[in-house]
């Protein structure tokens, strides 16, 4: 009958086969595993640099990119590099990881905050979905009473 007998489950207590087609059963077990790769999920860490004295037009620009890959669902790693004597001044760092975090705040949940680790300290904030839900609301209803007034 062209059919192969399989041993599904060598571990048990007495050992389990089958009397299947073995290339049939090879290509399901393929097909489901394939299945359960597609629905899981990877998350990726987008970085951005930052320095301690980073203008405030690039700190904008910086906070939305921030923005966008957190809407895209991953999480965000700043990097605050010190260069040179800028290191002996750590609490300038620290302050401009506060600042992000705070205003990042609403639509994230800190990961990790460092302290000084060489000529580095680093941030990581993920995305919040039920933060980032109740802002989205918020500003919907707000344009929603802007086009409303006039």
């Amino acid at each position: 009958m062209n059919l192969d007998l399989v041993e599904v489950s060598p571990n048990a207590s007495p050992p389990v086969c089958k009397i299947l087609d073995y290339g049939k059963f090879k290509f399901q077990e393929q097909k489901r595993a394939s299945e359960a790769k597609k629905k899981q999920q990877v998350v990726t860490v987008k970085e951005l640099p930052v320095r301690p004295r980073t203008e405030e037009h690039d700190y904008q620009i910086k906070l939305r990119k921030a923005r966008e890959f957190l809407e895209a669902g991953h999480k965000v790693k700043f990097n605050l590099r010190f260069k040179g004597r800028e290191v002996s001044h750590h609490d300038i760092g620290k302050a401009m990881l506060d600042r992000i975090r705070e205003d990042l705040s609403p639509i994230t949940r800190v990961d990790f905050q460092s302290g000084l680790e060489g000529r580095f300290m680093s941030l990581i904030v993920s995305p919040d979905k039920k933060k980032m839900e109740a802002v989205a609301k918020a500003e919907k209803e707000a344009t929603v009473e802007e086009t409303s007034e006039e």
